[in-house]
């Protein structure tokens, strides 16, 4: 019977990107494969480090930056003076030369100098993986229809971004309505209710590769100061913050964090959409962008929090110029 009907046209036929999206699609995620093998390298490397005693992560957030890559190939090289050892950090990591001091006194032997070189070696070989894709992808790019609209949006000039943009542009002229890319994504509250009462609003299945890369995306814009993302995202962040601690004494940042994470997700996603849709280029509306829009509510949360601090706030009018 279904062989009868898709002879006829009477079968919707499964969408299969072109060419050079299932192409893109390869190179994006070999990218997101070895930059995973490269950060579980990272951590073993981090546990290796803590058998010797020696807490390098604690000081250094990048224990293969410049500065952890000179300390550990000194201690390959055979020193284990830790004053030594931290005298060869670099630029603002010199300012924590007396923790980095006490984080580099361990017991460091033979084998351990040979298990951080296997390590730091299988670290490079990722590292110039993932510059060869880097590469391969800006190719792949390079003819897009679109160029240039998203040069400009933080979050989506970076590698998950780049990801973002090309899945958009495979999808978006399938997709009748502006909101369906968050649907896709897998960026929207579910709606689960039965004889009245809100179950679960957890997100839905979707793209988990495209949900993958909006994480990366949306991480990035959140963290971009003085942009309209990182303003929402730390609005939305300190609202369910205060919501949750409402309810629960025991609740974190993290939940809240997660939370306002896929509010800039689906606003990242739409936005992308409507670039792609209409041709135009991002313009971002600037971190005060609520304050001029809702110029009422920022006077009184300044007012609230000055009053907070055991001040008196009086308010004067602007005087007119002459």
């Amino acid at each position: 019977m279904a062989g009868r009907s898709g002879a006829h046209g009477l079968l919707r036929a499964s969408f299969v990107p072109p060419e050079p999206i299932r192409v893109l699609r390869d190179l994006t995620r070999a990218r997101t494969t070895i930059t995973r093998a490269r950060t579980k390298e990272i951590q073993r490397l981090e546990k290796l480090l803590e058998d010797t005693g020696i807490k390098l992560s604690a000081v250094a957030s990048n224990i293969v930056g410049v500065s952890g890559r000179a300390m550990l190939e000194a201690l390959i090289a055979g020193q284990r003076d830790s004053v030594v050892l931290a005298d060869l950090a670099k630029q603002r990591m010199r300012q924590k030369i007396p923790a980095l001091t006490e984080a580099l006194r361990g017991r460091f032997t033979e084998h351990h100098a040979f298990m951080v070189r296997l390590y730091l070696d299988r670290i490079d070989a990722h590292t110039a993986d993932i510059a060869r894709l880097d590469a391969r992808i800006e190719e792949a790019i390079a003819p897009s229809t679109h160029p240039g609209v998203a040069d400009e949006h933080p979050g989506l000039v970076a590698a998950g971004g780049r990801c973002v943009h090309r899945r958009n542009r495979c999808g978006h002229e399938r997709i009748s309505h502006r909101r369906a890319p968050g649907v896709v994504g897998r960026v929207v509250p579910g709606c689960d209710e039965s004889a009245g009462r809100v179950k679960s609003g957890a997100t839905r299945p979707g793209n988990r590769h495209l949900k993958a890369a909006l994480g990366v995306a949306a991480l990035s814009a959140a963290r971009t100061k003085g942009t309209y993302y990182s303003i929402r995202y730390r609005r939305i962040a300190g609202r369910r913050r205060a919501a949750q601690s409402r309810r629960d004494k025991t609740a974190g940042m993290s939940i809240a964090g997660q939370i306002a994470l896929v509010s800039i997700e689906h606003k990242m996603l739409t936005d992308a959409w409507n670039m792609l849709t209409n041709g135009a280029f991002y313009r971002d509306p600037g971190p005060d962008y609520y304050t001029r829009h809702q110029p009422g509510k920022a006077k009184a949360r300044a007012i609230k929090q000055l009053e907070s601090l055991g001040y008196k706030v009086t308010l004067e009018p602007p005087t007119q110029a002459a």
